[in-house]
């Protein structure tokens, strides 16, 4: 689900919910396409990711998004600090000015922090972290942006728009402010699938190679790749990855070694494995698999994260209020469920790692409440770090 402003303001709609359908694999594997011997990503390769380390030392910031035009909402982008090694979170504040910041993202040098405007004239803001100036905002000439990503340049922002089923690009410049938009694409194909009414853009990313940009389509079972002109900031598709009809892809995580990628598909209530070739920017779509959701249970997933040494992945369950673990195996192909925790909440839209590692954080949206939990780095498993923190319906936390 990717909005909380609906007509009805203040009800929470099921327009984005059709049903669940159980997965049937447990364990699923995907063969990684042979990248052609003459073709070399058009990006340099990422840094190899490096295990936890040691917590950082003294409170960082926690930034945190809301709704803040339904009842029971913020009234704008919270502020608050956390213990890096201990989890605990304490309220600093509320910046103003922004409305329904549902989704956030922060630039690669960590000083400028972005935030959609899911609005139905959906916009994107700047805010200079160092004194929280709001930099200013643009239209992403959709409706209901939904979620946002930095390209790794640091020159793109990338925005998709829910209710549009569109993807939008935008400049940043050296102060870190949003210029105005140089690309939007409208998914147009394919049709929609079952139960949808149009295409639903819920997330756009970066392929670890630099050289990509994948978007997220819930609406259409599509996940699209993009080549984007670091030049004059224009998208130019190269190809469409269908997941099974019905399945609802809403989010991508990709597994450190870049050869392999993880889908949480929220209407079927699956996670699916995708091989990656860095050179075309393919996807190959594997078969899908369990949640880790009871049996029974009507379960939404939402998102999905890989630790930084490829080893383990979680996923947020909505509904089950669950976050299933996965052991990560033959070198990312494989996901092994190992189980579940609950997560101490009720609908957790939206999970992240801390910087180093060590602390998981969910933000549960029906509750109102951030959880927080400590990552066991050898056996990947989960230990809430205390009492969930209090925030008006939490749709988004980002630990800095």
């Amino acid at each position: 689900m990717g909005s909380g402003t609906q007509a009805a303001r203040g009800g929470w709609s099921r327009r984005r919910f059709v049903g669940a359908v159980a997965g049937a694999a447990a364990v699923v594997a995907v063969p990684a396409p042979a990248a052609p011997p003459s073709r070399e990503p058009r990006a340099a390769p990422r840094p190899v990711a490096k295990s936890p380390g040691q917590p950082a030392s003294g409170p960082r910031p926690l930034c945190l998004g809301t709704y803040t035009s339904v009842t029971g909402g913020g009234a704008g982008l919270g502020l608050a600090d956390y213990d890096p090694a201990t989890g605990e979170i304490t309220g600093t504040g509320t910046l103003t000015g922004v409305t329904d910041p549902s989704y956030l993202a922060v630039h690669p040098d960590g000083r400028t922090l972005y935030a959609v405007d899911e609005q139905p004239d959906g916009r994107v803001t700047a805010v200079r972290l160092a004194d929280r100036k709001v930099l200013g905002s643009r239209s992403t000439g959709g409706a209901g942006p939904c979620h946002l990503s930095v390209h790794p340049t640091g020159r793109w922002l990338l925005s998709a728009n829910y209710t549009s089923g569109s993807v939008a690009v935008h400049p940043i410049d050296a102060t870190g402010a949003l210029g105005e938009r140089t690309a939007l694409v409208t998914h147009t194909s394919p049709a929609p699938g079952p139960g949808q009414q149009g295409p639903h853009a819920h997330q756009v990313l970066t392929s670890p190679d630099g050289g990509h940009v994948l978007a997220v389509d819930l609406g259409t079972d599509t996940v699209y790749t993009y080549r984007l002109d670091l030049a004059t900031g224009t998208l130019t598709e190269v190809s469409q990855a269908h997941t099974k009809p019905g399945a609802g892809p809403r989010h991508l995580t990709f597994h450190p070694g870049g050869r392999y990628a993880y889908l949480a598909d929220e209407v079927a209530d699956t996670v699916t494995v995708c091989g990656y070739d860095p050179a075309e920017g393919r996807l190959t779509v594997g078969e899908p698999q369990s949640s880790g959701s009871r049996a029974g249970a009507t379960n939404y997933p939402a998102q999905i994260l890989v630790t930084a040494d490829g080893a383990y992945a979680y996923l947020a369950n909505r509904g089950d209020n669950t976050l299933a673990r996965y052991a990560v195996e033959a070198d990312g192909a494989r996901l092994r469920l190992i189980g579940t925790v609950p997560v101490h909440g009720d609908f957790p839209r939206q999970i992240a790692f801390s910087p180093d590692g060590r602390l998981l954080f969910a933000a549960n949206q029906r509750s109102g409440t951030v959880s927080v939990f400590t990552v066991d780095a050898g056996s990947g498993a989960l230990r809430l770090a205390g009492a969930p923190f209090t925030s008006p319906i939490a749709v988004c936390a980002l630990p800095l």
